[in-house]
């Protein structure tokens, strides 16, 4: 990474464009990332215009960061494209950080991923968060079409050299007689001018994303802030934040560790509701894992399943790791995980069958930490 990781993200104080502000009667910052789920019966455009009253409502009510995360080859999943969505989203909110969670570096050559981010940092300035991954997002002979090679490249060896070489591509500052020297991710640092103007040109902060400890480790060595995947990984959660924590060296981008942890939740009116909508992404799941992924199936459909012992096990240890039921349930249960972790920020996400559910919850939840009113 360029000057390792010193002056990574751009100009301002440390943390600045990183730490979120707690706000009502939360914890911690609350965010949210949005797999643009698409369920039976809708399509996705459905889910997309949902996805967009969702970032409206986040904007409006107070939310640090809106995360699109990158899947691919699943009809149940619209958010192949995160840039793109970006694009969309950042026309119609007015404050909330918009970003990826993430953009799954391997899949693209770094000078996209500078020039997509570039542009959206000149479309919304200031409020554009780059969170790479580097897992496929999706399965090995799809990552192969992504990428038009057998040879999928997210080992321990490559990915910090896509990583470096992406962060320099972002700061405009690859090495006399590089052979990318004379090229220029733009929109970016190449169009300021002067000196000054270069150094205080601003892009988006960069976090790496992880539910191992590989990216925890390279995060807190390079003073970066990190992101874990609790919700499919909370195995896994202490142990990459102690990870993160012991790893980490201060940079000119934090003086401290900063970790957010992705936290399924979903709140209903009552908690019946709430389970039928976590039943059919727990449903969507077990088909996704068993190779046959297809459409968030409907309440009804989830509630009728035959599941097999091996597949209820499944259920119940995938239920065990989402908050939801009633606001006041998925109030107290975020709560005891953000004691039980140290975790300096909440993203919520939530699958569910319904559009509407999605953006309901939000609201709900917005309601029960009494954040500011729309």
């Amino acid at each position: 990474m360029s000057r390792s990781g010193e002056d990574a993200q751009g100009s301002g104080h440390r943390g600045a464009g990183i730490r979120g502000e707690a706000r009502g009667s939360a914890p911690v910052p609350l965010s949210v990332l949005d797999l643009v789920n698409v369920g039976e019966g809708y399509t996705a455009s459905d889910a997309l215009a949902a996805s967009t009253r969702q970032a409206a409502l986040a904007d409006a009510r107070g939310f640090t960061r809106y995360w699109i995360a990158e899947h691919h080859s699943m009809p149940g999943v619209a958010s192949s494209s995160p840039a793109v969505i970006l694009a969309h989203l950042a026309s119609h909110t007015n404050r909330v950080r918009l970003g990826s969670g993430g953009v799954m570096l391997p899949n693209h050559a770094p000078l996209v991923i500078a020039e997509q981010f570039g542009t959206l940092e000149a479309l919304a300035p200031g409020r554009i968060d780059l969170g790479l991954g580097r897992a496929p997002g999706t399965d090995g002979a799809t990552a192969a079409a992504l990428r038009r090679t057998e040879r999928l490249r997210e080992g321990a060896e490559d990915f910090p050299q896509q990583l470096a070489e992406l962060i320099r591509f972002l700061d405009d500052d690859f090495p006399q007689g590089h052979r990318y020297a004379r090229i220029h991710a733009v929109p970016g640092p190449v169009q300021a001018q002067g000196a000054e103007a270069r150094a205080a040109a601003h892009r988006p902060p960069v976090w790496l994303l992880g539910s191992s400890g590989f990216s925890a480790q390279l995060a807190g060595q390079l003073g970066l802030p990190f992101a874990f995947a609790h919700h499919f990984s909370a195995a896994n959660t202490l142990p990459a934040l102690d990870l993160y924590r012991e790893a980490f060296r201060p940079s000119a981008v934090l003086d401290e560790p900063y970790a957010l942890i992705g936290a399924a939740a979903l709140a209903a009116d009552d908690e019946k509701e709430a389970y039928r909508q976590v039943l059919t992404g727990a449903l969507s799941m077990v088909r996704l894992r068993t190779g046959r992924p297809g459409l968030i199936p409907t309440p009804e459909e989830a509630e009728a399943h035959p599941f097999s012992p091996v597949e209820r096990d499944f259920v119940d240890s995938w239920l065990g790791n989402v908050t939801y039921g009633t606001p006041d349930a998925v109030r107290e249960g975020l709560d005891a995980l953000v004691k039980r972790t140290g975790a300096d920020e909440l993203m919520l996400t939530a699958n569910a069958h319904a559009p509407e559910a999605r953006v309901r919850s939000l609201e709900l939840i917005a309601d029960a930490y009494a954040l500011p009113a729309a």
